[in-house]
């Protein structure tokens, strides 16, 4: 996909609560089908359950400097020490994942570099909802289960 391929995608930041609403047409979707925001609805609820992290997909623009941006929509979120944040920005072709203090314990910066690289592969494919999946998957695996 070359820039200035695709309109622009409107901003939305994703976590397995509010996906069931958007799917069921309680907002818009942005890029997505009823059938991709399952799928990534799927995959969160699972990398939640499985690891005891939470997990959120933002897809939207960030501003400069863009690493920052995503720190900051991470901040956002209820438990920012336990999330795991993927920012996906297609119109600007950037990837962030921004893993709070205590779920980078568990997800090193090498497994979230390995993820990248999948999820990228299959964004220039352009499959954007099966990047996030993977994405998601490959990151909840890494961090395995909670330790009790």
């Amino acid at each position: 996909m070359a820039p200035g391929d695709s309109p622009e995608i409107p901003a939305s930041q994703l976590s397995a609560n509010q996906l069931t609403s958007i799917a069921n047409g309680a907002a818009a979707a942005g890029p997505f089908s009823s059938r991709q925001l399952f799928r990534i609805d799927e995959a969160l609820t699972a990398a939640d359950r499985e690891t005891g992290l939470t997990f959120s997909v933002y897809v939207g623009a960030l501003d400069e400097p863009l690493r920052e941006s995503a720190e900051a929509l991470l901040d956002t979120l209820p438990a920012p020490e336990s999330s795991v944040l993927l920012a996906v920005s297609p119109n600007q072709r950037v990837l962030e994942i921004v893993t709070g203090r205590q779920a980078a314990k568990r997800i090193p910066d090498r497994a979230c570099e390995l993820a990248g690289m999948s999820m990228r592969a299959a964004f220039q494919g352009g499959d954007l909802a099966g990047g996030i999946v993977t994405g998601l998957r490959m990151l909840a695996d890494r961090a395995g289960t909670p330790h009790r």
